[in-house]
């Protein structure tokens, strides 16, 4: 739920994905992009990590971003740590999430391992994906071989009910599939992945008052 305090807005907005999925690399490497590059969005102080001596996530990842366009908004960006055994602390991360980034490990291998993490997703949000609250898909580590297709993704979003056909009022927003790769010296659409779920929460606030706002807007 956008927050307002002392005249600035903030948003939430969450990875979220399996275990070993790139959550937490995709963090630091937008945090990196955004310090380093002339982006419409700017780190607010440093990221929060708490992470085990491995370098997974233990509890969550946070960092701050403020807009350069509109500098009364902020995003509160988090991960989740994606083992299975931290279900509950993932319900806890996701309340008051505005936006979702569903990171996906594109390796064919682990194809049913993301559809377990999406229904949990699904399950979090009770019905409020895509409908209230903006779903864009990560396809990471597209750098490997032998990865899932946008296509296959795609497929996997019609059976789980995250798709709507054309011409129906929420089609226009179907989540948006990413091909990606974290690593900063090999980045691939880790800041416009991040631009388009920004993108529309922000449209949802303003022109849908928290809901996806319909055709005619």
């Amino acid at each position: 739920m956008v927050l307002v305090k002392s005249g600035k807005i903030y948003i939430k907005i969450l990875y979220f994905g399996m275990y070993a999925s790139g959550k937490t690399t995709i963090l630091q490497t937008l945090f990196k992009l955004t310090k380093q590059q002339k982006k419409d969005i700017v780190p607010v102080g440093n990221l929060t990590q708490i992470g085990r001596s491995s370098g997974s996530t233990l509890y969550f990842d946070r960092g701050l971003f403020q807009s350069k366009k509109q500098n009364k908004v902020f995003y509160m960006v988090y991960t989740v740590a994606g083992q299975k055994s931290f279900s509950s602390l993932r319900e806890r991360v996701f309340e008051g999430t505005d936006g979702i980034l569903f990171v996906a490990d594109s390796q064919t291998n682990l194809i049913r391992e993301n559809i377990e993490f999406l229904k949990e997703l699904k399950s979090l949000a009770q019905q409020k994906l895509i409908k209230e609250i903006p779903l864009v898909i990560m396809l990471n580590k597209k750098d490997l071989e032998e990865t899932i297709t946008k296509k296959d993704f795609e497929q996997i979003l019609k059976d789980e009910k995250l798709w709507y056909n054309s011409g129906t009022d929420l089609a226009k927003w179907n989540p948006e599939i990413f091909e990606t790769c974290a690593l900063y010296d090999k980045q691939q659409n880790i800041y416009e992945s991040f631009q388009e779920c920004s993108r529309r929460t922000v449209l949802y606030q303003l022109y849908g008052e928290g809901k996806a706002p319909s055709n005619n807007e």
